[in-house]
C-alpha cells in the first residue's frame, strides 16, 4: 500500500467515526479532570462543604458528559450518511409531546439542584416541611427522602418542597414552662429554679443559659415561671427532659405543689 493510497484510507468516514469516539472521549476526561480541580481549589478558598461540591461537581461532569456523547452521535450517523435533521425534527415534535408528560420530573429535578446548591439542608439534618418532619437521610435531584421519630421514611418529591424550617443550623433553643400554685412563696420558688439552671450549666451541649426569666402567665391554676436556654443542635429537647426532671426531684424534696386544674364544686 503506497502513500497515497493510505492517505485515501484515513480519509475514510470508518476511520472519521474512529477518530470522533476516541476524540469524544478524551474531551470528557479532560473535562472531568477540568471540573473536579476547579471544585478542589473553590473547597479550599471558601471553605465549602465537600460533600455538596462534589455533589454539583457530579451533576456538572454528567451534563457535560451527555452533551458531549450526544454531539458525537450526531456527527457519527452523519457520517454513516443518516439524515440527521429530520432525526432531530422527529426527535423534537416526540420531545414535545413527552415534555408535556414529564413537567413535574424536570421541575422536581431543577428544584434539587437549587437545594444542593444553596445548601438548604444535608444529610443528617432534622428538617420540616409539608407537614412532615424528620432527619433527611437522602437528598437526591429530584426527592427528599425523611425518616421522622416513629420510623417511617417519607418520600417528597423536591418540585413539591415550598418552605423548609431546619432545626440543625445555629444554636436552639430550650423552653421549659412550670406552674407553681398560687399558695407557694415566689421567692423561694424563683431562687429554687435558678439553683437547678447553675446545676443543669454543666452540661457539654448547652452554649447559653438556662436562665429562669421570672413570672411568665397567671393562669387559673396557678403561677407561670418560663426558663430558657440554648444549645447546639438537637439537643435541646435533651436540656428540656432533664430541666423537668430537676425540677420535679427538686420540688418534691422542698415540698412544692405543682399547679393543677380544679374543678368547679357542684352548685357554685
Amino acid at each position: 500500500m503506497n502513500f497515497w493510497t493510505q492517505l485515501r484510507f484515513l480519509n475514510t468516514n470508518y476511520v472519521k467515526m474512529l477518530y470522533v469516539i476516541i476524540l469524544s472521549v478524551f474531551l470528557v476526561k479532560i473535562l472531568n479532570r477540568f471540573i473536579d480541580g476547579l471544585f478542589y481549589r473553590q473547597t479550599k478558598i471558601i471553605k465549602t462543604n465537600e460533600n455538596r461540591i462534589k455533589t454539583l461537581g457530579g451533576l456538572l461532569k454528567s451534563l457535560l458528559k451527555y452533551t458531549v456523547y450526544f454531539i458525537a452521535l450526531l456527527i457519527l450517523l452523519d457520517l454513516a450518511g443518516i439524515n440527521t435533521s429530520s432525526l432531530l425534527t422527529a426527535a423534537g415534535i416526540g420531545g414535545i409531546a413527552v415534555g408535556f408528560g414529564a413537567q413535574s420530573l424536570v421541575k422536581d429535578v431543577i428544584a434539587g439542584f437549587f437545594i444542593l446548591f444553596e445548601d438548604q439542608y444535608q444529610v443528617g439534618d432534622y428538617i420540616e416541611t409539608e407537614e412532615v418532619e424528620g432527619f433527611v437521610e437522602e437528598v437526591g435531584f429530584r426527592i427528599t427522602k425523611l425518616r421522622d421519630f416513629g420510623g417511617q421514611l417519607h418520600i417528597i418529591p423536591n418540585g413539591e418542597i415550598k418552605r423548609v424550617t431546619n432545626h440543625t443550623r445555629g444554636n436552639m433553643r430550650a423552653l421549659v414552662k412550670v406552674k407553681v400554685s398560687y399558695e407557694e412563696n415566689i421567692d423561694r420558688v424563683f431562687s429554687i429554679l435558678r439553683e437547678i439552671c447553675e446545676e443543669i450549666k454543666t452540661l457539654e451541649y448547652i452554649k447559653e443559659g438556662p436562665e429562669v426569666l421570672g413570672i411568665t402567665d397567671f393562669g387559673p391554676e396557678g403561677i407561670e415561671f418560663t426558663i430558657i436556654s440554648k444549645t447546639t443542635p438537637l439537643k435541646q429537647w435533651a436540656v428540656e427532659r432533664e430541666i423537668r426532671k430537676k425540677i420535679k426531684e427538686r420540688f418534691e424534696k422542698e415540698k412544692i405543689s405543682f399547679a393543677y386544674f380544679r374543678a368547679p364544686l357542684k352548685g357554685a
